[in-house]
């Protein structure tokens, strides 16, 4: 095939070829950036929805809800503070997940550590209140949760009432074998930290002689700790 030679082309041809590359150009960069837009978390469906949904495997279904809540911080392009999300929304996301799977953990290590690790002193208490609600509901499972949010509550929010709420409610409620010493103990030294010594002393020695502590050696602490409270 014979080419013509390009300056055979009319320069009235050329200079139009030329403009409507510039304009085709300018039409690009003029353009709106396309931007990444969060989506906000949606409020979630009913416990019964999802019980239909889950075709007899709520567990899993369970965890997949996970993976979808915790996913509302890092949407593809973008990346949103915890503090900007709807904790309303996420409170009621985390209790639904849990009703799907009571025996699960991991939405209160989401709430205590995660969603009410941020620096919010709001949400912090949102979180704290959660994992308490949550307590009642199966204390001997979730307890360390609730103890994680009294430790939390005393030296994050510096609230020592609150912290003793929770240390209280292990105390009264959390009563397994299988709930630590120390949790059983917390009130105590809130107690102490709050200079309420003679409630201090009462409580201990109130574990002391109903017979609750079996361990000789937590036996032995508390006896000496005792002694340390009837010293000041």
């Amino acid at each position: 095939m014979h080419e013509r030679p390009i300056n055979t082309v009319p320069k009235a041809i050329i200079a139009l070829l030329m403009l409507g590359l510039c304009l085709q150009v300018a039409w690009h960069f003029s353009q709106p950036r396309l931007q990444a837009q969060a989506e906000d978390l949606p409020a979630p469906p009913s416990l019964n929805a999802l019980h239909l949904a889950s075709l007899g495997e709520p567990v899993a279904l369970a965890k997949l809800l996970l993976l979808n809540v915790q996913a509302y911080d890092n949407q593809p392009g973008i990346s949103i503070p915890l503090r900007k999300l709807d904790y309303a929304r996420v409170e009621a996301w985390l209790a639904l997940i849990l009703q799907l799977d009571p025996r699960g953990q991991y939405p209160l290590l989401l709430a205590s550590q995660v969603y009410g690790g941020i620096p919010d002193e709001a949400k912090q208490r949102q979180m704290a209140e959660f994992v308490y609600r949550e307590f009642l509901i199966d204390p001997e499972r979730r307890w360390q949760w609730l103890a994680y949010a009294a430790i939390t509550a005393k030296h994050r929010l510096h609230d020592l009432p609150l912290a003793r709420k929770y240390a209280q409610a292990i105390r009264l409620h959390a009563t397994g074998r299988n709930v630590s010493p120390w949790a059983r103990q917390m009130e105590i030294f809130i107690l102490e930290d709050m200079n309420e010594l003679e409630s201090a002393k009462v409580l201990l020695g109130g574990l002391l002689e109903t017979g609750q502590i079996t361990d000789p050696h937590e036996i032995r602490f508390l006896a000496k700790e005792l002694d340390t409270l009837a010293g000041k």
